[in-house]
């Protein structure tokens, strides 16, 4: 199976499965420098690029290190991007995340590794997709492939800085990420409330003297929890949510009343909710007043996205995989958010789509089926053909 050459593709299976081992042979992961980490960035610079050059496309970078390949007339009505992540999730506990194992047993043959079933299995079917329509298709619409130096960041600067590169925003986006190979109708948006806390500080053994940022991080808490967000009902998402995720105190030091608190809460979106409205109910449960100080900024942010069944994405997904003798693909709706709402935002249709499975996502076991990720690529160049080649 991996020494085929795919018909549709004209490009041997041991290529694809090759290059997605290498991917994940060069560690990417999220760390606190998110899009300038250098290994993020050295992956797209010594791993993608060189390969982008060996295979005859063009490509660029912005000024987010982002790489951009364009193809077809650089004027036309239909546009097409497909949009894949260098960052992945870190190795945590996942045992040799970096060596890109090939496994082959009696279920098939897999490629394991960290990201693989996430972000890097699907960049590569994505890659033979795009050299396949470039070596073999009349394009007469704008195809951009991108490998965005995000992933795991939770906000979309770095896909603003793709579009501010490109001078336009793409009329269909493919998210191209592990989905299970369905296709995400919905997803939530999200917003990161950083509330923080201040008192004065004393020492322990007379409390009195200070004001304990603790006492009124509690306060907050209790509040904002209790801020009604389930209003709105979507058929597909439910209700919106709104989740404590982090707290921190300081100063750093033993037998200390703190004197500051930070809470981040996710508030998480429907498609058509208003963020700065639900920012906004955040901040006011957050005002708890005196003797405390408390300060709510808008962190990270992401738009919810929503594409309907009969739209130009589905029908250019189903057409291009009725053309390659495939089914239409499964959907489904996705609590998560990524970069499908900011396309949406801008007036296209965008939806996650692609190989991997979306349970195997930061496991200790990551891997992708071999058939599912050339599965991958035949579907995304099907649809390149239905949308791009009429």
């Amino acid at each position: 199976m991996v020494s085929q050459v795919n018909e549709h593709l004209g490009i041997p299976t041991k290529h694809i499965v090759e290059w997605t081992r290498a991917f994940v042979r060069h560690p990417s992961p999220q760390t606190e420098r998110f899009e300038h980490e250098p290994q993020v960035q050295s992956f797209i610079g010594e791993r993608v690029v060189p390969l982008v050059q060996e295979l005859g496309l063009p490509w660029r970078r912005d000024a987010m290190g982002n790489l951009l390949v364009e193809l077809g007339p650089e004027r036309a009505d239909k546009s097409l991007m497909l949009m894949a992540y260098a960052m992945t999730h870190p190795a945590n506990r996942m045992p040799n995340p970096y060596a890109g194992e090939l496994i082959e047993d009696a279920s098939g043959a897999y490629v394991r590794g960290r990201g693989v079933s996430e972000q890097k299995g699907s960049l590569a079917a994505a890659l033979a997709a795009v050299k396949a329509a470039a070596d073999r298709l009349p394009l007469r619409g704008r195809l951009i492939f991108t490998v965005s130096t995000a992933g795991e960041t939770g906000r979309h600067d770095a896909a603003l800085s793709i579009c501010d590169a490109l001078g336009f925003a793409p009329r269909l986006a493919v998210i191209v990420i592990g989905t299970t190979s369905r296709v995400a109708l919905a997803n939530k948006g999200r917003i990161d409330a950083i509330v923080t806390v201040r008192g004065k500080a004393s020492h322990s053994s007379t409390p009195w003297v200070g004001v304990n940022a603790i006492d009124g991080a509690r306060r907050v808490l209790d509040r904002v929890m209790a801020v009604d967000v389930g209003a709105n009902k979507h058929p597909g998402l439910g209700q919106a949510t709104l989740t404590p995720t982090a707290v921190r105190s300081w100063p750093e030091a033993t037998h200390t009343v703190q004197d500051e608190v930070r809470l981040v809460f996710d508030r998480r979106l429907l498609p058509g909710d208003d963020p700065q409205a639900a920012f906004a109910a955040i901040a006011a449960a957050a005002d708890i007043g005196d003797p405390w100080q408390v300060k709510t900024e808008f962190g990270p942010f992401m738009y919810p996205a929503e594409i309907a069944l009969d739209g130009a994405f589905m029908r250019a997904v189903n057409g291009g995989c009725r053309r390659m003798g495939l089914p239409p693909p499964a959907t489904f709706h996705s609590h998560g958010a990524l970069d499908a709402g900011f396309f949406c935002f801008k007036g296209g249709e965008a939806a996650m789509w692609g190989p991997g499975a979306i349970e195997q996502w930061h496991s200790e076991d990551e891997r992708i089926a071999v058939t599912d990720l050339i599965a991958g690529a035949i579907s995304y160049l099907g649809m390149i053909e239905d949308y791009l080649c009429q």
